[in-house]
């Protein structure tokens, strides 16, 4: 979990040059989940929503497939995934809790769609200085791909 200051999550040029790893932990991670779940579609992922819960800060949308999860860490187990956000957030917010939520895919590069969601307002890859989409993928060419997910046997 990265906190980045005000002033550099209201630049687009600022947040632009952020880091990947550090762009897609704050305010990019949808983006990464849809690229990440359009990808590889056999790895039968979803999205889920970390959604803090009321009057605390730390949104977060991870793809999850199975026991195993994907954001800008790369791949973790899903439920050391939740523990070490909630280790982390409660360092700058003590009593953190969040709820975890499935999302549509349409809602991640939606605007529109997403404010649909109470405490949800995701910007579009295109709403970036530039269009995040690419810098996405990209940034999967750095880990393996996923195993797929397990065939039903008939």
């Amino acid at each position: 979990m990265y906190i980045t200051e005000n002033s550099v999550h209201n630049d687009p040029v600022q947040r632009w040059a952020l880091p990947d790893r550090v762009f897609f932990a704050c305010g990019a991670c949808h983006t990464l989940a849809y690229a990440f779940i359009t990808r590889y579609a056999d790895a039968n992922a979803a999205a889920i929503w970390m959604k803090p819960k009321p009057g605390f800060r730390g949104n977060h949308i991870i793809a999850v497939f199975g026991e195993t999860a994907f954001d800008y860490h790369g791949y973790s187990r899903w439920a050391d995934l939740k523990r070490h956000f909630t280790k982390k957030a409660q360092r700058w917010w003590p009593g953190w809790e969040a709820d975890y939520s499935p999302l549509p895919l349409n809602v991640l590069i939606s605007e529109s769609e997403s404010k649909t969601y109470d405490g949800l307002w995701l910007r579009e890859p295109n709403q970036f200085l530039y269009d995040a989409l690419p810098r996405a993928e990209k940034f999967l060419t750095r880990f393996p791909e996923p195993p797929s997910a397990p065939r039903s046997g008939g």
